[in-house]
């Protein structure tokens, strides 16, 4: 996959493609049905499967107070799109020079001249161009005067739920990870450097690897069923995690993500990891004394490997959101 980070960037020579735009934040099941038209028709036509994509969210730029936090990074969405056999992505910096184009200049000037869209697909509340102007009818009505497809791919509904970024955002931090990865088609992580705790855990209870994130949504207090992965060399162990404010050992504002490893940690405390969340357990609360949280955490630890067990003799072992 080749990621482009500027108009500037792209070869003279890009098109023709098949397009999709969007922000595509969690690259969710209904963002997915999208992404694989497009490479269907790609493949069909010979053409090129790409997206444009937009950082920041545009809303952070027009709309500040109305910005929704975000489920993934612009390198997390490129990644996931790569599942779908998306070939090429534009992760357009969006200023307000980008914010004022019409939806002729828009379509004219990213389109049709730099990135060659001979097909255009969107879901049916796409908006675009200044002050959102432009909708799905004034698309298609430009794509027959530039001489390219217009496709709505209609929304997705899972179950009589329609499948939507803000609907997930509402689940994860609702503690319902499992139902989120049905609709993202993945599970949701959390990635960041491994900081060190103040080893009341190694001491008192069990040895834990604290994650510090930039991330935007945390899934809600409690204790999760997790997979963790070294960033650095791909290894992963299932695992326990914990969100919260320790109330066991004192009153806290800080917030902790708290990983123990299932499965013995190599001699090496990976420096950067990605937590992923596939089941809640319980709700963090406070325990009497050090003792009799480390036997609810053993608890949870064997709850936590029936879990996995069940998981690995249904799919085998790369079950990441059962």
């Amino acid at each position: 996959m080749q990621v482009y980070r500027s108009l500037a960037g792209l070869p003279r020579d890009f098109g023709p493609s098949a397009l999709s735009i969007g922000n595509f934040d969690g690259v969710h099941f209904g963002h997915r049905r999208i992404l694989r038209r497009v490479k269907e028709i790609a493949a069909e036509r010979g053409w090129k499967a790409s997206v444009l994509t937009f950082d920041p969210h545009p809303t952070r730029v027009v709309a500040p107070g109305r910005t929704p936090p975000l489920l993934t990074s612009p390198e997390r969405r490129a990644a996931l799109m790569r599942e779908e056999g998306i070939e090429h992505v534009l992760i357009l910096p969006f200023t307000r020079e980008l914010a004022m184009l019409t939806p002729l200049e828009f379509v004219e000037q990213l389109l049709v001249n730099a990135l060659g869209a001979r097909a255009v697909l969107v879901g049916d509340n796409f908006h675009f161009g200044h002050r959102q102007a432009g909708n799905v009818a004034v698309l298609a009505e430009l794509g027959r005067k530039f001489g390219f497809e217009t496709e709505v791919v209609p929304a997705v509904a899972w179950r009589g739920r329609v499948v939507s970024s803000s609907g997930i955002r509402e689940l994860i931090r609702a503690g319902k990870v499992s139902l989120a990865a049905r609709f993202l088609q993945h599970a949701y992580g959390l990635e960041g450097e491994v900081m060190s705790g103040r080893g009341v855990g190694s001491r008192q209870t069990v040895p834990t690897l604290n994650l510090a994130t930039r991330a935007e949504v945390i899934p809600a207090n409690g204790v999760y069923i997790t997979r963790t992965r070294d960033r650095a060399d791909g290894r992963e162990w299932d695992s326990v995690t914990n969100i919260g404010y320790r109330p066991t050992f004192g009153a806290s504002d800080q917030l902790t993500i708290e990983t123990f490893l299932l499965d013995a940690l190599a001699l090496e405390t990976p420096e950067r990891i990605r937590v992923e969340f596939l089941w809640r357990v319980r709700e963090e609360r406070k325990f009497e004394n050090p003792e009799a949280l480390r036997e609810q955490i053993l608890k949870d630890v064997r709850t936590a490997q029936a879990y996995f067990r069940r998981a690995k003799a249904w799919t085998g072992p790369a079950c990441t959101s059962c």
